[in-house]
């Protein structure tokens, strides 16, 4: 368990903030310039708050009081830059083995080769940086910081550079690393499908400050104000019932009701993190007409927020609080006000098997 709680000032700005990750992966979520960035690295041992304490499963890293700096080298930390960072003049092969200085226990040739397997990366030992692509280097990135058998993995927003192709391609092994692995994983991003997919539990950061911290569906959902550049969506936890195989679709429940889904690899029984967009959401009031989307939920409005041009309207589904995105215009039109009863509508096809992800849940 990472724990943080310090003060610090660079010049102008100033972070206070006290949050903790455990087994899985915890997001680091807030517009640019929050501090998420300076969180990270003082985690990693890089910057030396002013005031505070920083632990990782009872070692003191660093304490103002006792005047306890542990340095970056001993913490036994594995960090995936945004940029990779990756040295130029050596082989990817080269670059793996160069992590393996920061071991402290003896290299395991076998299970390195599970992770290049792992990591898809077995037929560019031989290459530089220079002949990878984009999501190349990332990949090799991760492998470089695994390779040193951290206690714990920092990523800044490794995945940013990438168009949605690459991480599409990436995304699968970070999953596998968060569920296999159990390291736990400090993630900063400002990518809501990234969080989504990935986080298990979700650190909001605005001006400074921690906000809000938990359940990626309660930090991240209608209820609460979302960070400025993440896009608005929705959170749906949700059982698999059954399929409905001729028609190439999948059901699931959830507290808001029952929702259709594309056929995908998930089966009666698994509980899965649904992503809604906000603006895959069609709002109705009345009885709607015969139409193509499947689903259709019920609630009622709580709230009318003008963001960006945009009406982002927060209803309340049986408890289950849905983010939808109109335009002004529509919303003057439809006369929304809190209190009125609402349908949503939304496709299947929203929800490609991109936006439905298998729960991670951390051990007890």
């Amino acid at each position: 368990m990472l724990e943080v709680d310090i003060r610090h000032a660079q010049g102008d700005f100033r972070l206070e903030a006290s949050f903790s990750a455990g087994e899985g992966l915890t997001a680091l979520v807030g517009p640019s310039g929050s501090g998420k960035t300076t969180l990270a690295n003082i985690a990693a041992g890089l910057i030396w708050p002013e005031v505070g304490r920083v632990s990782f499963n009872g070692e003191t890293w660093f304490d103002s009081e006792r005047k306890i700096f542990l340095p970056a080298e001993r913490r036994r930390i594995g960090y995936v830059f945004q940029e990779g960072r990756l040295f130029p003049h050596m082989t990817v092969k080269q670059n793996l083995h160069y992590a393996r200085h920061f071991r402290p226990v003896r290299t395991d040739e076998a299970a390195d080769a599970r992770l290049v397997d792992l990591l898809g990366i077995g037929h560019l030992l031989d290459r530089r940086p220079a002949g990878l692509s984009g999501g190349e280097k990332s990949r090799v990135a991760i492998g470089r910081a695994l390779f040193s058998a951290p206690s714990l993995l920092i990523m800044d927003e490794p995945l940013s550079a990438l168009d949605s192709a690459r991480k599409a391609e990436i995304l699968p092994h970070l999953e596998y690393i968060r569920d296999e692995t159990r390291i736990p994983i400090l993630y900063v991003s400002h990518a809501m499908e990234e969080v989504a997919r990935l986080a298990n539990r979700v650190v909001s950061v605005a001006g400074g400050r921690i906000v809000a911290q938990g359940e990626p569906g309660a930090v991240l959902g209608g209820a609460r104000p979302m960070p400025d550049d993440m896009e608005p969506a929705t959170f749906l936890s949700a059982t698999i019932t059954h399929h409905l195989d001729d028609e190439g679709l999948t059901v699931a429940e959830c507290r808001a009701g029952r929702i259709y889904l594309k056929r995908g690899l998930a089966e009666p029984g698994d509980r899965v993190r649904v992503f809604i967009a906000a603006q895959d959401i069609i709002l109705g009031i009345g009885e709607p007409g015969n139409l193509s989307a499947l689903n259709r939920l019920e609630g009622l409005v709580l709230a009318l927020q003008e963001r960006a041009g945009s009406v982002w309207v927060t209803v309340d589904c049986s408890g289950e609080v849905v983010l939808a995105q109109v335009t002004r215009h529509s919303a003057a039109r439809m006369g929304l006000t809190a209190g009125q009863p609402v349908s949503l509508l939304f496709k299947s096809v929203s929800i490609d098997t991109q936006g439905l992800f298998r729960r991670y849940e951390a051990r007890p």
